[in-house]
């Protein structure tokens, strides 16, 4: 008998099945407001040798070409104080440019301010870039649980 999930762990797997989302719509090159050159990168560099296709396991941060997600963090010294941050793997041996790595994070961020309504409505969350060099994009704001 499995336990019931708790709110945490509720909130947490709504969160998850947002970049779920956003990661399949990446596999299909759809949904992508990139530069051209970025789109043309993504679309042709090589998957990691030990990574499985797209859509071949049970988790799509295991497979395919993108790894997305998001940690938590106390937000010490941080601008926007606790929330998750955002990560972005392109899973390839091949080096990305800091431009399509860019690119890549502003549009899953952009993405993702475009669903968040609809997973946590009566929610007041905020994506922005951290303001320190080459900061990350954190989710931040209202993370009650209710």
């Amino acid at each position: 008998m499995n336990a019931p999930l708790t709110r945490l762990e509720r909130w947490d797997l709504r969160l998850k099945s947002l970049f779920d989302q956003i990661d399949a719509e990446l596999e299909n090159y759809t949904s992508l407001h990139l530069s051209p050159e970025a789109l043309a990168f993504l679309k042709n560099f090589p998957l990691h040798p030990a990574r499985p296709p797209a859509n071949s396991t049970a988790n799509p941060e295991d497979d395919g070409h993108f790894d997305l997600g998001a940690a938590f963090t106390a937000g010490i010294g941080s601008t926007y104080g606790p929330g998750y941050v955002l990560t972005c793997r392109i899973a390839t041996l091949s080096p990305v440019p800091a431009d399509v790595q860019t690119a890549l994070e502003d549009a899953v961020a952009t993405r993702l301010r475009q669903l968040l309504p609809s997973a946590f409505p009566h929610t007041e969350l905020a994506l922005d870039r951290d303001p320190s060099p080459a900061g990350p994009y954190k989710l931040h704001g209202d993370l009650s649980l209710d």
